[in-house]
């Protein structure tokens, strides 16, 4: 059966002194040259974030995904996206699991009903039934790791709002909603460019959605360093950067199935893998100094699946030689 902690995350599980491979982040720490833009932007704490430093961030999304300014809302992280939804005020919203779970949180902590849309036995939409007047769902969906096709998703009920925390590290950003005006996008920085100590997203519709979304938030709701950071992550050389990532990525998804096999439940178009292991191994690997994400905490999953951040192969080669001590340990 789920766990009722809809609020556990990767980063419990990844304790102190283990091996991380619950955590989805693709570095430890962001690059160089972010690093320097952000240190420079140091200088200008003793102001508040200005106006014009907000207007070069929306800019700089709006550039990237041929939008307007206008379509732009900036956030504290996607997880702050998730909590704003609840000022759309659905009479009733539906969330596709397994899923990331703080949406349904959000609505539930709001006072607002949620209804499950479970995936099919492949991880794939199903045809959906629901009275629901909007929907969200992952793309790619956290933790199946299977990207769903734009089409379908825009066949879902109500508003639909699309979270595409991970579709940059998909090359190509194939099946991306983040240039349609019909739907609700909401993107993440953090986990291309470690940046998730700092909170980095932003929200991607049509101005009046995002002016309900936004009413109510404090003054200066994001900071400057946020500023920076999404201006810089916007810009040409970074998004080309990020393409050459998330094509190293596929390859090192290519390997970590290789090593893995029948263990992995669908192909992975994320970085990360959802494993379906004998009970125990979660806690077994921990043992042994190796973290990896429960995943009875999201609906429709058990102890029986496990979640796996995909890493270089020097690394993941690590990872699997456990595992496979693991299971033998186990059998």
């Amino acid at each position: 059966m789920t766990s009722p902690d809809l609020r556990h995350h990767g980063d419990v599980d990844a304790a102190p002194g283990l091996a991380d491979f619950a955590v989805n982040v693709r570095v430890p720490r962001p690059p160089g040259w972010l690093r320097d833009r952000l240190a420079a932007a140091l200088d200008g704490l003793g102001s508040y974030p200005s106006k014009r430093a907000e207007e070069r961030a929306r800019e700089a999304v709006a550039r990237r995904h041929g939008r307007s300014p206008d379509e732009v809302l900036l956030l504290n992280g996607a997880a702050e996206g998730f909590a704003l939804l609840p000022k759309l005020s659905p009479r009733r919203a539906a969330i596709v699991h397994p899923g990331f779970t703080e949406p349904e949180v959000a609505f539930r902590d709001a006072g607002i009903p949620v209804e499950h849309v479970l995936l099919s036995g492949d991880f794939t939409l199903p045809d959906v039934v629901s009275g629901a007047d909007l929907t969200v769902v992952g793309n790619p969906t956290n933790p199946t790791s299977v990207l769903h096709s734009a089409a379908r998703l825009k066949t879902l009920p109500g508003r639909v709002v699309v979270d595409e925390a991970f579709m940059d590290a998909v090359p190509g950003e194939p099946e991306s909603l983040a240039g349609d005006p019909d739907v609700l996008v909401l993107r993440s920085l953090t986990k291309t460019w470690g940046l998730a100590g700092l909170r980095a997203g932003y929200f991607l519709g049509d101005p009046g959605t995002l002016a309900r979304l936004a009413h109510g938030r404090p003054h200066w709701p994001v900071g400057s360093l946020v500023l920076e950071a999404i201006t810089a992550c916007c810009e040409p050389e970074a998004l080309a950067a990020s393409e050459r990532f998330a094509l190293e990525a596929a390859a090192h998804a290519a390997y970590a199935v290789d090593r893995l096999g029948d263990l992995v439940v669908v192909p992975p178009r994320a970085p990360f893998l959802l494993l379906r292991v004998p009970r125990g191994t979660r806690e077994a690997l921990r043992d042994k100094g190796i973290a990896v994400r429960r995943c009875d905490t999201f609906p429709g999953l058990d102890d029986t699946y496990v979640r796996v951040a995909i890493r270089p192969p020097e690394e993941f080669a690590v990872f699997a030689d456990a595992l496979r001590v693991v299971m033998e340990e186990l059998a």
